[in-house]
């Protein structure tokens, strides 16, 4: 096992999420917040000491990060929410911040953006 140089924040969705979520027309999904907190999406981070540095660089990618999430759902931008601003993030969306990753597989990491998922 290997420590790597960097840390994770944990995106958790919060009850407006789900209620979008539920608010979509023709969405037949019975969701509980529960289950959509359940496998969440991990984001690595630059190395951080203290955790409110990691908060702060989700401040920094924050409307990346939101984006990234509704269309994990929905890419029909149309059905997306109005509200990018970085208040409406945290009332979305709860952070867990973790100074440790370690990587438990031989071999390299494969990288590929985001948004080409």
């Amino acid at each position: 096992m290997y420590f790597v140089d960097r840390s994770v924040a944990i995106i958790k969705p919060r009850q407006p999420f789900l209620d979008w979520l539920h608010a979509v027309p023709e969405n037949d999904l019975e969701l509980s917040l529960e289950s959509l907190r359940s496998d969440c999406t991990a984001i690595l981070l630059p190395e951080f000491v203290d955790p409110e540095e990691g908060v702060a660089h989700i401040d920094e990618i924050y409307e990346q990060v939101f984006k990234m999430e509704l269309a994990s759902w929905y890419e029909d931008e149309t059905l997306w929410p109005q509200d990018f601003s970085l208040k409406a993030f945290w009332e979305w969306f709860d952070v867990e911040i973790h100074s440790t990753v370690i990587d438990s597989v031989e071999g390299d990491i494969n990288n590929m953006p985001a948004n080409e998922l």
